[in-house]
């Protein structure tokens, strides 16, 4: 149990997997030490972090979670959504927690509201950072090319104009840029290994404790059929699964390929049907317990998400990587560059191309040694625990 008196944290997300599966067991851990700990989610993960032990406190979220369509296909797409839904957000929170303050705001990096909140409570802010995170240079090297277009448009300046007058009007005065990509403090739950430019990124604001996952956090069970020599996972994530034509790729690379058994996880908007026939050594699910598969397989084929990504890393598998969207482009370039990966745009994913790289990866010794030497240091970062100590840390 924990030597520090028993505190009140309060945990702030959105409803995606990829945001809200990196915090659940550095929740748990720390409900465990003995902490009262809050989470602020939408509906549809309550059940889940409350299996944690922390008490849901459910918020209405704007977001488009579930629906990868609605995004839009322009930058300011992408980023509008999250302001809009912090400003609805945040008379909610405000009010959810008016009698119940916290010590400490623990927050994923989407939730704006957070850190207004805990700016106006004087209390602690730490960022549990689940993807990459911004080295020396990054504002010049990638974000302001990227940024340049955006910020001279209509939209974009109206854009910019709110935030700013959102965080003025609660007495933040940080620019937005800095307010959503430079935390006071971060927890990163990557490994190291997936970090471009880890040798530029402050150390004395982001602290890599790897992945922070336990047999506890819905793993599930699943074992190799019988008979099966070699074991294929294929997932494209949670979130951009809607990729039949993908899926069909999948089917006829490794369709009655010999010794071979496939897990083809579809996701919720694909309708097994629209695959056609599937050989008998492919299992097509919408849904997979992907950890425990992965410590059975053989090789990967991912989206390369930082979930995906790192827990390909941790079980040593070899990894095809085909990105769909925003970090899982640079993930896959750091998968290849450590040789235990090839990255394969979504646009050159023709079965012959599927299915030699596999094949490639898995007949290679060398891929096999560098996994295994990742997946050793990855256990040395730390995780669950050390995410923990250096949270009770900021309590101190």
């Amino acid at each position: 149990m924990t030597t520090t008196p028993r505190s009140h944290l309060a945990m702030f997300s959105i409803a995606a997997h990829g945001h809200v599966n990196p915090s659940l067991d550095v929740i748990r851990e720390l409900v465990d030490r003995g902490h009262r700990v809050s989470y602020a989610i939408p509906a549809a993960f309550a059940e889940k972090v409350a299996a944690t032990g922390a008490t849901p406190v459910v918020y209405r979220s704007t977001l488009p979670t579930d629906d990868p369509d609605a995004w839009g296909t322009e930058l300011i797409d992408n980023i509008e959504p999250f302001l809009a839904d912090a400003i609805q957000a945040l008379p909610q929170l405000e009010a959810a927690f008016a009698d119940d303050r916290p010590d400490l705001v623990l927050h994923d990096i989407t939730s704006y509201p957070a850190r207004v909140l805990a700016h106006g409570w004087g209390v602690p802010a730490v960022s549990l950072w689940p993807n990459l995170v911004p080295w020396e240079g990054y504002e010049e090297e990638v974000a302001e090319p990227l940024y340049a277009e955006l910020k001279v448009s209509p939209r974009g300046r109206a854009y910019y104009e709110r935030f700013t007058a959102w965080l003025t009007a609660h007495g933040v005065r940080t620019h937005p840029d800095a307010f959503v990509g430079r935390p006071r403090r971060g927890l990163v739950l990557i490994p190291r290994a997936l970090q471009p430019h880890a040798d530029r990124v402050d150390d004395a604001v982001f602290t890599f404790v790897g992945a922070c996952r336990s047999e506890a956090d819905g793993a599930g069970e699943w074992q190799r059929p019988e008979g099966a020599k070699k074991v294929l996972l294929v997932s494209l994530g949670s979130a951009f699964t809607k990729r039949p034509a993908f899926y069909r790729a999948c089917v006829e690379a490794f369709g009655g390929l010999d010794d071979w058994h496939v897990v083809l996880q579809i996701g919720k908007f694909v309708d097994p049907a629209e695959l056609g026939e599937v050989p008998g050594n492919i299992e097509v699910r919408s849904w997979v317990p992907q950890r425990a598969i992965l410590a059975e397989a053989d090789a990967f084929i991912t989206h390369a998400g930082a979930g995906g990504s790192q827990e390909g890393l941790a079980t040593a598998t070899p990894m095809v990587a085909v990105p769909q969207a925003v970090d899982q482009f640079g993930n896959a370039d750091m998968l290849q560059s450590l040789g235990v990966a090839i990255h394969l745009p979504m646009e050159e994913a023709t079965p012959e191309r599927l299915r030699a790289a596999v094949l490639a990866l898995v007949d290679d010794p060398e891929v096999a040694r560098r996994a295994r030497a990742l997946a050793e240091a990855m256990a040395h970062e730390g995780g669950t625990r050390r995410a923990a100590d250096l949270i009770e840390a900021e309590l101190a």
